[in-house]
């Protein structure tokens, strides 16, 4: 028997190698391969043998469920550990599916005030040039009516201008005719004596 702590296989090795020195070291038997045995000692081995089987085949089995105990912890937890990676996997796709669904979203925001901002600079600048062309319409009125009234001050300037110089020249032939009558006397008592 075994006692608990001892290994029962080292055991049933041990009784294999005490069986073969008691066969090994027997006395032949002449002229044959038989050899003389101690036959109690022979059964006390096998008997010895025969309870170490069950308790090292009892260990070998307690080693094989531990092993296969090891083994199944060790599949549940790859399980786990390939359950966790996908797990993390379609967070990643998913987070990654939002990011890119945010990132369209974006384009098509920003592409839309482009065409937005786009449509309102030519509406600005087509009011724009209706405005200046109104503008340039108006100037194009208030210069003629410039030009006409300089005109008409031209006109007004030269009549001065020409009334002022025949003004002018009436005065100066009028003060010429005052000094030649001022050498005439109109006054018959003044007037020389022939």
């Amino acid at each position: 028997m075994t006692t608990p702590g001892h290994d029962a296989g080292d055991d049933l090795l041990r009784i294999l190698d005490e069986l073969d020195t008691l066969i090994a070291a027997a006395r032949s038997m002449p002229m044959s391969a038989s050899a003389i045995v101690n036959r109690e000692e022979a059964l006390d081995l096998i008997d010895r043998a025969r309870s170490a089987v069950p308790s090292a085949v009892r260990r070998a089995e307690e080693i094989v469920a531990d092993a296969g105990a090891v083994l199944d912890r060790g599949r549940e937890e790859s399980e786990r550990i390939v359950l966790r990676a996908q797990e993390e996997a379609e967070r990643l796709v998913a987070g990654e599916t939002v990011v890119r669904l945010a990132n369209d979203r974006a384009d098509a925001i920003i592409a839309a005030a482009e065409e937005r901002a786009t449509a309102l600079r030519h509406g600005a600048d087509d009011y724009c040039d209706r405005t200046l062309a109104a503008l340039e319409v108006e100037l194009g009125k208030v210069a003629d009516q410039v030009r006409a009234g300089r005109e008409v001050l031209a006109g007004r300037l030269a009549h001065a201008d020409a009334a002022q110089r025949w003004a002018q020249s009436v005065e100066a032939g009028a003060e010429g005719a005052e000094r030649r009558r001022a050498g005439w006397s109109v006054d018959p008592t003044t007037a020389p004596q022939h």
